[in-house]
């Protein structure tokens, strides 16, 4: 074995650009002077493939050595391709670590292919250059991007004022018959998402009721668009604070289209405190109110009139997820809406009425310009992860999801968020 030693290592004399080697090599442990002569020699020789074979031996005899080969020549500057595929090999076999020597062996290899490692991941960081964040634009067709146009507004808002004007008619939204000759009533629906879903809901063949509080022209705007997709459009000026209110307006959409297939419960208050002091009990009272008793009336008086099949949807918010420190009495409806959600859509399931829930994160709307300062509606949307508000038609098809039986058949009291990422 001295003699094969030996003669491998005159072979590798040439190799090593002459240099004489001689007696430090001949060793009882002539594995182990083996690779200490090639640790010499791949410092003089950085690309030294002829290695591989010592390598392979030291791999064979699963000797720790090996591992010093491994960790001084990768610290040298070695960089075969060989060596490489060794190196992957070698670290995936098992050694005899019954004496501390190969023990120290293992922990340094490791030790220096945790270093390389981290040397790679480095070198890519000084090499990667972070572009300058930009608005998401993954859509059918460009959206707007913050900063916008200073402005507010007196409540409850003004659609047709808004700079730049929500999108909310979803051109390349092809419908499917996927709400074929439903009726359904939709709170909050002369403007923001709610205009949006009535779109929606009537390209897929349904006639449309919305509940509006104030806000005329905007109303009127919406039944015109539905009327465009050749369905009717029942307008119902009310305060769904009010129980009998909302007791008539489903009466009045069972009058007029004879039944009612789909709720959408979409109206909302909301306007900012800073300072919970500041948060005056009418203030609270109001948004308790519009958000939750109008919710709970809505659906109160709605279910008699539901047959199996049939959908109820709650527009929560990503506040009701996370809080908002602004919006103390907002994400309080917003939390409880979710759980009024589950909870409904647990009671109904023998009655076979589904009961879900869409949760928006910031959606250009007139509910936002209504409630912040102007300084704050330039930036609204920029702090998402995708840089930008949603535009109503972004979220309007997960309401037409979740109203279809032939797309969620199967899902009830689900809390479907749709914030911008995360």
């Amino acid at each position: 074995m001295f003699i094969l030693a030996g003669d491998f290592i005159q072979r590798l004399i040439p190799v090593a650009g002459g240099r004489a080697f001689g007696a430090p090599f001949v060793f009882p442990n002539f594995i182990g002077s083996l690779l200490d002569a090639l640790v010499l020699i791949s410092s003089h020789r950085p690309n030294l493939s002829e290695s591989s074979e010592a390598i392979r031996l030291a791999c064979d005899h699963k000797h720790a050595g090996a591992y010093k080969f491994l960790v001084m020549a990768r610290s040298s500057g070695l960089n075969s391709p060989a060596l490489h595929r060794l190196a992957n090999d070698f670290s995936s076999q098992s050694f005899d670590e019954s004496n501390d020597g190969d023990r120290t062996m293992t922990a340094a290899f490791t030790a220096a292919k945790q270093r390389e490692i981290q040397e790679q991941v480095a070198e890519a960081d000084q090499q990667e250059t972070s572009p300058e964040p930009r608005a998401m634009q993954a859509g059918a067709r460009q959206y707007p991007e913050p900063p916008f146009p200073e402005q507010h507004q007196d409540k409850p808002g003004d659609e047709a004022a808004l700079v730049p004007a929500t999108m909310y008619d979803a051109p390349f939204y092809i419908g499917s018959a996927k709400l074929k000759d439903k009726v359904a009533l939709i709170t909050g629906g002369d403007s923001g998402i709610g205009r949006s879903v009535a779109v929606l809901f009537a390209r897929e063949g349904a006639d449309i009721a919305i509940v509006h509080l104030d806000e005329d022209a905007d109303a009127e705007e919406t039944a015109a668009a539905v009327e465009k997709e050749g369905r009717r459009c029942l307008v119902i000026k009310g305060d769904v604070k009010d129980s009998a209110f909302c007791r008539d307006a489903v009466e009045r959409t069972v009058s007029e289209f004879g039944k009612l297939d789909v709720l959408v419960n979409n109206s909302a208050f909301q306007v900012h405190t800073y300072d919970i002091v500041d948060l005056t009990e009418d203030h609270f009272d109001e948004t308790l109110k519009t958000n939750l008793y109008g919710y709970f009336h809505m659906a109160r008086a709605a279910v008699p009139h539901l047959k199996n099949g049939s959908a109820i949807i709650n527009t929560g918010s990503v506040t009701g997820f996370d809080g908002e420190k602004t919006l103390l009495d907002y994400s309080m409806t917003k939390g409880g809406i979710h759980a009024f959600t589950k909870s409904l859509a647990s009671q109904l399931i023998p009655k076979g009425i589904r009961v879900n829930c869409v949760a928006p994160g910031p959606v250009w709307s007139p509910l936002n310009p209504s409630d912040k300062e102007p300084e704050k509606v330039a930036e609204f949307g920029s702090g998402t992860p995708m840089k930008r508000p949603a535009q109503p038609e972004e979220i309007a098809p997960a309401y037409v999801f979740l109203a279809s039986p032939q797309c969620s058949s199967y899902i009830t009291g689900e809390i479907l968020p749709i914030v911008g990422g995360y």
